[in-house]
């Protein structure tokens, strides 16, 4: 469903990313980790059509990004790590905008589903100036939800939530995955990763230096026991 291909960018003389080579099937939940600075995000900005590369190519469900934009994006939904909306917006409005922009049918009867997954329907009407980082990524995540994309791109999934709404969207995840949903997180929240995912990649200096099973992982490390957060620290250090 995702694959990338000499995937490279660079900023003057940074390379942030340096010959990304990914494969990500169908139904699998992808896990990209790596220290600050190593190029996840940017990978991300590839991906959804932000950022175009310095070289090579990003498919989408077979769609190459750069050839085929709109057929790529409409099966994706896209979960930033700081959910930007217009100040002035209400959440309800913020969610038909979003049904508007991806031609959604039926758009009110979907919002009316997506809200019981979240206990916000009490402030939805208010500003999204007002509302609490946790608010906000709530929102985003039933924004992305919304025209019912095959792939879910997610940079920092869990951040700003409650514990309560964090295995919400933990099981959101894992259900999405189940039917046949394609997940791209990017996490420091590296207890998370370990829970949900089926493969992890790990990204260092803009390079994938593991990609793999955690199983594989410490097979690779020669490591019986030890949390994925031990095994990134060793790998990355």
């Amino acid at each position: 469903m995702i694959k990338t291909f000499n995937l490279t960018k660079r900023f003057g003389e940074i390379t942030a990313v340096d010959n990304l080579n990914l494969h990500i099937k169908k139904g699998e939940i992808f896990g990209f980790i790596g220290p600050n600075g190593a190029g996840k995000t940017t990978t991300i900005k590839m991906m959804v059509g932000i950022l175009a590369p310095t070289k090579g190519r990003v498919e989408i469900d077979g769609n190459d990004l750069a050839k085929k934009p709109l057929e790529a994006k409409k099966i994706i939904g896209y979960i930033p790590d700081e959910p930007y909306v217009y100040p002035l917006m209400t959440g309800r409005e913020f969610l038909h905008f979003v049904g508007q922009i991806y031609q959604v049918k039926d758009k009110e009867k979907k919002i009316k589903k997506l809200l019981k997954i979240f206990p916000i329907e009490s402030m939805i009407d208010g500003y999204f100036q007002d509302f609490s980082r946790g608010t906000k990524q709530k929102l985003a995540i039933l924004a992305a939800l919304l025209h019912q994309p095959q792939i879910l791109i997610i940079d920092e999934p869990i951040l700003g939530l409650d514990p309560a709404s964090s295995q919400i969207t933990k099981d959101l995840l894992k259900k999405f995955s189940q039917k046949g949903g394609t997940v791209f997180i990017s996490s420091h929240t590296l207890p998370v990763v370990e829970e949900i995912c089926h493969q992890i990649g790990i990204i260092d200096q803009g390079k994938l230096i593991f990609k793999g099973t955690i199983g594989e992982l410490k097979k690779k490390l020669k490591s019986k026991e030890g949390k994925l957060e031990e095994l990134f620290l060793k790998i990355t250090q």
